[in-house]
């Protein structure tokens, strides 16, 4: 099971939304460069970036932050926010990004997606942000009129393998991960399940480990690591089990 530390990018800035509301925001650090190093150096494997500025813009917007980030490091990156175009995803992979995250263009053109794939292969994996069940997009502020799970089975007949699943009403709260949700989700439409959203403690990794063959990939930690309630030692520790 993959940790993925998160790093959300706003105005060049490492920040965290709460419940993904932009007035809700707390900057971690100015550099998220320098941040990525800290995870790479505490043992990450992989890193979630978050272009926020991009997914409430709908084109990328900090495509120079990323690019230091993937200078900086050695480990491998995903990317999502504002990725609704070809040409924007050629961009995200060309700059470095090992896979890019469709999330609102999945809801709105779900051929794009079937491009990608066939273009990119697993370098494609779909973000897929609910509230109660039902798909939001747009940054979160506009709800995509149909369920995780419904989408999630379309977007496996359209070539993808992973899906990220984010808990929206938990994102930020530390409240704790939505482990049934993932859990259903993943049984449901046979694809390979990111969590997010809650993640608050090891609790929450070893309930994640404990489901894992149902078909979780992984899980992304943000508020909690940058907090100090999860350690990232302890969770990679319990992941690599």
């Amino acid at each position: 099971m993959i940790i993925f530390p998160a790093i959300d990018i706003r105005g060049g800035k490492c920040v965290r939304l709460f419940k993904g509301d932009f007035e809700k925001e707390t900057v971690f650090s100015d550099s998220p460069a320098e941040m990525a190093r800290k995870w790479e150096d505490e043992g990450a494997e992989f890193l979630h970036l978050v272009d926020l500025d991009g997914a409430r813009a709908g084109s990328p917007q900090n495509f120079e932050t990323v690019k230091k980030i993937v200078a900086a490091i050695t480990i491998p990156v995903e990317l999502g926010g504002g990725i609704r175009t070809m040409k924007d995803a050629d961009e995200a992979l060309a700059v470095g990004v090992r896979r890019v995250i469709l999330g609102s263009v999945a809801v709105r053109d779900p051929e794009l997606v079937r491009e990608a794939c066939e273009k990119y292969g697993d370098r494609v994996v779909v973000g897929i942000d609910a509230r109660d069940g039902i798909v939001a997009v747009d940054g979160w502020g506009v709800s995509g009129d149909i369920d995780a799970v419904t989408l999630a089975r379309k977007m496996k007949g359209a070539g993808v393998k992973t899906v990220i699943y984010t808990d929206i009403s938990r994102d930020g709260t530390l409240s704790g991960v939505n482990v049934e949700a993932t859990k259903s989700l993943a049984e449901e439409s046979g694809l390979m399940v990111v969590a997010s959203g809650g993640v608050s403690s090891i609790d929450d990794i070893k309930a994640l480990k404990k489901v894992e063959s149902s078909g979780i990939e992984g899980v992304i930690c943000g508020k909690s690591i940058y907090t100090g309630s999860l350690s990232l030692h302890d969770a990679l520790e319990i992941a690599r089990q």
